[in-house]
């Protein structure tokens, strides 16, 4: 399920908008031309709508998702919050088009509206054609979401050993779709998110327990050669998640361990071998571990995936490729966020970039982007988010600068003019003019 087309008549400050989700049909690679976005960015100002944007996306695709019919011609279950925007959304569903438009639904061929009527119930989606969507908001970095994680995995066997029974078939069979991460996540979604890592570790610990009965302590090679057959039809989870996860965490000189028992997911130091309690890493480390697990988790086949700021507490060196992380753990989904970044929107296609503004009567409006992918930042800044660079004290800097330029043009003293000229070196180095 991909989003390809949105228009707002009215939404909360916003008044007439469309952003068409597609790649222009003279896109430079033709497979795509036409076909929904592979990621979207929104950009712009301080109260120009963007998380709100983020928010009313989520809102009519999740809603959408758990839609039903009676008797098959009658809508069932339309939120007012989503039915009373006044605009028109487009999803891609298995090649078919389903439009929204002012509480009327479009979908094969067909129109719905909300009657609230009784009788049999199906879905309207088919279950085989439902992909999730999954809303990373920018509050997701809390001391509730991280508790689990500090936590001993056994202390958790042991603490959720009801839950973790069933919380397969919970995840496999639940009647609803769209999973809000923000600042209270359940503790059944990380849990689920946790279980293959959990049943791992109870495993290995059974196992572990059973080779030392046995006298395997002493002999070391025959030890190593019966974990190692058992390792075969018990592959630890955590080795896949650390594949994904340790190219980002290099950058910080951590990476997850393998063999600590302590946590879920341990964090170490790589030069100084010290395990780091998740508590105890920065705040990006924290928010990195939050979004990119149940990433590598869930199912993101065709799914909606939305970040509110994803470079939050991320030192530029890690924002620059951090999109194409997110795309690694998720190659087949759809990816919306909205940055304040000139670093995370120089990932993304100008085509892939809307930047809000607001215009002359003080009204939102939208625009694609302009500069390249994989600008430099300040051209980014320029030509997308449409800010100055420099400061005063670089523009007072930058004045001086062409005054001095000025000043040697007209000079005639050769002693004068070398001093300029030395001035006007010096100033243009210190600040790259």
């Amino acid at each position: 399920m991909k989003i390809s087309k949105l228009h707002i008549d009215t939404f909360r400050h916003l008044e007439n908008l469309d952003f068409d989700f597609t790649y222009p049909l003279d896109y430079k690679d033709k497979s795509k031309a036409g076909k929904p976005l592979n990621k979207i960015c929104f950009i712009g100002q301080s109260a120009t709508g963007k998380t709100g944007l983020l928010e009313l996306i989520y809102n009519y695709t999740s809603n959408i998702l758990n839609l039903e019919l009676t008797d098959g011609n009658s809508l069932r279950g339309l939120k007012d919050s989503v039915k009373n925007v006044e605009g028109e959304v487009e999803f891609i569903i298995n090649n078919e088009i389903l439009s929204l438009k002012k509480g009327e639904l479009s979908y094969k061929k067909k129109n719905y509206i909300d009657e609230r009527k009784g009788g049999s119930v199906t879905d309207l989606i088919p279950v085989i054609y439902k992909k999730d969507v999954f809303y990373f908001k920018a509050n997701i970095i809390s001391y509730k979401n991280i508790n689990l994680f500090e936590k001993n995995p056994i202390d958790l066997i042991e603490k959720y050993s009801s839950e973790l029974s069933h919380i397969e078939d919970w995840f496999k069979y639940k009647d609803d779709y769209g999973i809000l991460f923000d600042e209270e996540v359940e503790d059944k979604v990380w849990l689920f998110i946790l279980n293959e890592i959990l049943k791992y570790r109870k495993s290995f610990t059974q196992k572990m327990s059973e080779l030392i009965h046995r006298g395997l302590l002493a002999d070391t090679k025959k030890l190593a050669s019966e974990f190692q057959k058992w390792q075969k039809d018990n592959p630890n989870e955590l080795e896949n998640f650390a594949d994904k996860f340790n190219p980002i965490l290099e950058k910080l000189n951590l990476e997850v361990d393998l063999v600590n028992t302590e946590y879920s997911i341990p964090i170490k130091n790589k030069k100084t071998e010290e395990i780091i309690p998740i508590q105890n890493t920065s705040t990006g480390t924290k928010g990195l571990l939050l979004s990119f697990l149940p990433l590598f988790k869930l199912n993101t086949k065709d799914a909606l995936i939305l970040i509110d700021e994803p470079e939050r507490s991320l030192y530029p060196d890690m924002q620059m490729d951090l999109m194409d992380h997110y795309q690694n753990l998720a190659p087949e989904a759809q990816f919306i966020v909205v940055t304040h970044s000139p670093f995370i929107a120089a990932s993304f296609e100008p085509e892939e970039r809307f930047i809000l503004y607001f215009n002359e009567d003080g009204k939102v409006a939208v625009r694609r982007g302009e500069s390249p992918i994989g600008d430099d930042p300040n051209d980014m800044l320029t030509n997308d988010f449409g800010v100055n660079y420099y400061n005063k004290y670089g523009e007072a800097a930058y004045k001086q600068y062409l005054n001095l330029k000025e000043q040697i043009t007209k000079e005639n003293d050769p002693n004068k003019k070398k001093k300029l000229l030395l001035e006007t070196v010096k100033l243009g180095d210190t600040y790259n003019f």
